[in-house]
């Protein structure tokens, strides 16, 4: 079973000239409890749909599994998923080893810019840009899937 790493943070500053790729992204969940979100994705022109189980304690890490699907099947999928779609841009930067993911979120997150990086191990260090600020890993109301639920613009 794959095991999902993570870490969250908010951010501060420009990011966008470091990043070496960006792709629109529109997501949406078929089941957002806790125990096991179902999100289908497009990211450019390819589909998915993703299993995550609950959060360990830490909030760094959980199961996940993920599958490409056609794009128009993903497309048609989102049609039944929950209220709630998640429109974002998804930054890729270099990081040292690592590519840190910045999405710049859109309609009702509008405002919302979260950084993640996946890390091999709770502990393993990175190098952190001067724009990453505050941490926001294990903070539930980050989560697309909460999101999607309770927008940005309603905090």
């Amino acid at each position: 079973m794959a095991q999902e790493i993570e870490r969250k943070f908010l951010i501060k500053g420009d990011f966008k000239s470091d990043s070496f790729q960006s792709t629109r992204v529109t997501q949406g969940y078929l089941s957002s409890v806790p125990e096991r979100t179902v999100r289908i994705r497009v990211k450019g022109n390819k589909g998915f749909i993703t299993i995550k189980g609950k959060n360990s304690k830490s909030g760094i890490s959980r199961f996940e599994w993920e599958k490409e699907i056609p794009v128009n099947e993903a497309e048609e999928l989102l049609k039944l998923c929950e209220p709630g779609i998640i429109d974002k841009t998804r930054y890729l930067v270099k990081s040292g080893k690592h590519t840190i993911e910045v999405d710049e979120f859109h309609g009702e997150n509008e405002g919302l810019v979260i950084a993640e990086i996946e890390l091999q191990n709770e502990n393993e260090s990175f190098i952190k840009p001067t724009w990453l600020s505050s941490e926001v890993t294990g903070e539930t109301k980050y989560y697309n899937a909460m999101l999607a639920q309770n927008p940005y613009s309603k905090w």
